[in-house]
Parts: structure tokens; C-alpha cells; sequence
């Protein structure tokens, strides 16, 4: 591939179209990448966590792995843009949203990495604090009224410091954690099963009764939800495939990573749960507290674990897109490693001890809201390339002001007005669901538009931009 002629403040190392010599990750990079993100604590809360919203377990785990089904078809067409032209998932953006229209999606993607970075951080601290704990620290849990205790502050602080090595040292470095990890957190995995299942009877591990709710279990909304939760990668996934070898090891690696074991993990996460109330006669829903709760040896290398799982998430899911997306702000000023710092740094600001206090604002408001944002997105990008274009880019003209990709003073309004007409309808439902607004002052259509917000916002999105899009010449 030929350099491209550029604009330095478009263009710098990191944002260049990959090379043949940098293209090394194989399926079996791929499916580690996936396994090392998705054993993770929000994973394993996942299904557990739809009990208390009127789910049974054997629902919840279907509805984990359909919605996982549905998120891997845009995560691979967008990943194949990845392997066949080495973008990453900013500079793809320009393409559709203009060379300086692309900011916009790049800061929303970064933003909620931000947030999810901190999500992890916050569940490394627990982690943390568990195993200090169980070898003899003695340190203390939140008071009444608190959402975190100080010490749990402190191992907070102390668990983002780690990911700063990482983004120092490049996406190579977080491949090599990923194949090292992904084993022993399967094994860790499989040794909390067996542990439940012999302490256990399967008769009463598996007899939970899902929760009775006004209404009933809110099906759409659920699967809105967890579609989210992966939507952030369905974006930005072009950042790992730009350094597959061929689409087949992206397809391949992420089809065999990623539906089956989001649904095996939330399975471990509802069998971690009923154990933790048959057995303590308190039901943990973060497997911190479980383990916490054995006080063994054993528990304290499964607190290691978490903490190591944790980690694989954090810097592959919440720092390598952000780095990408804050450098596509200023290519000539910020590097790949300086905008990952500026995301940690970001990261600190968010309080996710507060967003995780009750599973609805997890499940609905967390998941469900940047799912909205980001399915619009994903729509837009989706159509440009593949029934705009058809898979035809001037790379070029990515790097460069003045190119086909200029539209109008560098944004596409066109790519703006289908974001907002995708995702400006699904905002009331948003502000009642997060409790800004009254259910009763909202009309009950626009609340129901909300449980279908990724779906809404990617369909809306993609029908306006392809009405309104400008046919590239032949």
C-alpha cells in the first residue's frame, strides 16, 4: 500500500493504513482477544443481574447470547474494512463524516470507553480489596450511606496506575497479555464451577426464582441493553483487525470468541450468584464478594484473577479505541499513547461506584443509553461503506483537506443530521428511564422507543444517510 499524501494535521504513526509486516494477529489472536475481554466482571454480573428485573436465568442467558449473535454481524462487516484497507476506526469515520466530521464520533466512542474504563477500574479495585482482605489487611467497607469506602478508593487509584504500561507499550504488548491470560481465566472459570457444584446440589443451584416486577421482565429493553454492551467494540473493531493477517482470521477468531462465551461466563456469574446465597445466605452479585466471602486461599488467587481479567478488558476494550479516537482530534500533537493517557486521565472523572448501585441503571441507563448513540453510528458507517460505496475508498483522501471526503468545510451534514434523527427521538424514553424526567410527562410511545434504542438509532440512521448520501463518481 502506498503512502498516502497527507496533511500533517490529519496523519501521524499510529493513524497510518497498517502495513503487510504489521498485519501478525491470527484466529487464534482474535478469539484471545475476545475471551480476555469478555471474561470480565460485567459479564459475569450480566445475567444475574436480569434476575432482579424480573428474568428467569434461562432467559437472561439466552437474551446474553442472542444479543451477542446480533452485535458480532456489524462487529465483523465493520472489522473486514480493518483487514482490507489497515484503518483504524477514526480515520474509517472520515470517510462518512467528513475529515474533521469524523471528531464527532471519535470523542462519542472515547467517551464511553472512558466510562467503561472506569467501570473496570472500579471492579479491579474490589478485587483488590477482596484479596487484601482475605490475606489478613483488614480493611473496611463502605459506611451507611457510602457507595465506597476509602481504602477501596485507594485500590482504585492504584489499579489504573497498572494500565499505564500497557498504552505505553503499544497494541503489541496487549496482544501478547491477551493470549497469556485468556487461558488461566478460562481455568479460573471452570474451577469456580466446580467448586460451586460440589458444595451445591445442581437441584438447588439452578432453582432461582426471577423476581416479580410491575409489568414484567422488559424483553427489548434487556436485549437493547445487551447488544450496548458490545457496541462500542462493533465500532472501533477495525483497530484489531487492521493487523489481522486475512478477513478470515477476524471472522473466525471473533465468531468463535465472542457469542458462546458471553453466554458461558453468565452462566458462571448465575451459578457464582445462587451459590453465594445458599451458602452465605447473601446473594453477591460481584464475584469479589463471593470470593471474599470463602476467605480461602483458593479465593485469594481467584480475587488475582479478577484483577488480571479485569485488566485484559480494560486495556484492549477501553483504552486502545480511545487512544485512536483523541488522537484523530489532533494527529500532529497526539500520539496513540498520549491519547490513551488524556482517556485515563478522563476515566478518573466518572464515579461508577454510583452507576452500578442498582441493575436497572446498569442494565437501561448505562447500556441502553450510549447503545443509542453508537447504533446510530454504526448505521451511518455500515451504509457509506458498504451500500454507498461499495467497499471502495480513496485512502488517500482520508489523510488529506480538499479530497473527496471534504464535503463541507471537512463535515458531512448530511452524516450529522442522520446521527441526530437516529438517536433525538429515543431521548425522552433516555430521561425517564435515568429518572430526569417524570414517566407520566413523556407520552408512553416515545418511553417504549427507547427499549429499542440500538436498534431504532442504526436503522433510522443508516435509512436517512442512504436517502441523502452522495454517489461517489465511477
Amino acid at each position: 500500500m502506498s503512502s498516502p499524501r497527507s496533511d500533517s494535521s490529519l496523519i501521524n504513526d499510529d493513524l497510518r493504513p497498517t502495513t503487510n509486516i504489521q498485519r501478525t494477529w491470527r484466529i487464534r489472536d482474535f478469539t484471545a482477544l475476545w475471551i480476555g475481554m469478555v471474561v470480565c466482571v460485567p459479564t459475569y454480573t450480566m445475567a444475574s443481574s436480569m434476575l432482579d428485573q424480573g428474568f428467569t436465568w434461562q432467559m437472561a442467558i439466552w437474551l446474553v447470547f442472542l444479543a451477542n449473535c446480533i452485535v458480532l454481524v456489524p462487529m465483523i462487516m465493520l472489522g473486514r474494512t480493518g483487514t482490507r484497507h489497515g484503518l483504524p476506526f477514526p480515520v474509517l469515520a472520515r470517510a462518512s463524516f467528513g475529515v474533521k466530521g469524523a471528531n464527532l464520533p471519535a470523542i462519542l466512542r472515547g467517551l464511553v470507553a472512558c466510562g467503561w474504563f472506569s467501570i473496570n477500574c472500579y471492579f479491579g479495585a474490589l478485587a483488590l480489596h477482596g484479596f487484601l482482605n482475605v490475606v489478613g489487611m483488614g480493611l473496611a467497607g463502605p459506611g451507611d450511606g457510602e457507595f465506597i469506602s476509602t481504602s477501596q478508593l485507594v485500590c482504585f487509584y492504584l489499579f489504573w496506575a497498572v494500565h499505564i504500561y500497557f498504552i505505553w507499550n503499544g497494541v503489541e504488548s496487549i496482544r501478547k497479555l491477551e493470549v497469556f491470560a485468556a487461558p488461566l481465566m478460562l481455568a479460573a472459570s471452570v474451577a469456580l464451577v466446580v467448586w460451586a457444584v460440589t458444595q451445591v446440589p445442581a437441584g438447588q443451584l439452578f432453582d432461582l426464582p426471577a423476581k416479580v416486577v410491575e409489568g414484567g421482565p422488559k424483553t427489548w429493553a434487556a436485549l437493547t441493553g445487551l447488544v450496548g454492551f458490545w457496541a462500542t467494540l462493533a465500532l472501533n473493531v477495525p483497530d484489531f483487525t487492521r493487523f489481522a493477517k486475512s478477513n478470515r482470521d477476524q471472522v473466525i477468531g471473533q465468531a468463535v470468541g465472542l457469542p458462546i462465551p458471553m453466554a458461558l461466563f453468565s452462566m458462571v456469574g448465575v451459578i457464582g450468584f445462587s451459590a453465594s446465597q445458599i451458602l452465605y445466605g447473601k446473594a453477591q452479585l460481584f464475584p469479589d464478594g463471593l470470593l471474599t466471602q470463602m476467605g480461602t486461599f483458593a479465593s485469594a488467587l481467584g480475587l488475582l484473577v479478577i484483577l488480571l481479567a479485569n485488566l485484559t478488558t480494560n486495556v484492549a476494550a477501553n483504552l486502545v479505541s480511545p487512544s485512536y479516537d483523541f488522537s484523530n482530534i489532533a494527529p500532529d500533537k497526539i500520539s496513540f499513547r498520549t491519547g490513551g493517557l488524556i482517556a485515563a486521565v478522563i476515566g478518573l472523572l466518572f464515579m461508577p461506584w454510583k452507576l452500578l448501585a442498582t441493575s436497572g441503571g446498569y442494565l437501561f441507563t448505562w447500556l441502553g443509553g450510549y447503545g443509542t448513540l453508537l447504533g446510530a453510528i454504526a448505521g451511518i458507517l455500515l451504509t457509506d461503506y458498504y451500500l454507498i460505496r461499495k467497499g471502495n475508498l480513496e485512502v488517500d483522501d482520508l489523510y488529506r483537506r480538499h479530497g473527496a471526503y471534504e464535503y463541507s468545510g471537512g463535515w458531512n451534514v448530511h452524516a450529522l443530521i442522520a446521527f441526530a434523527l437516529g438517536v433525538l427521538p429515543c431521548l425522552p424514553g433516555y430521561l425517564v428511564v435515568s429518572g430526569v424526567l417524570d414517566r407520566a410527562s413523556v407520552p408512553a410511545g416515545l418511553v417504549s422507543l427507547f427499549d429499542f434504542g440500538w436498534f431504532f438509532s442504526l436503522f433510522v440512521a443508516g435509512a436517512y444517510y442512504y436517502a441523502t448520501a452522495k454517489r461517489p463518481s465511477k
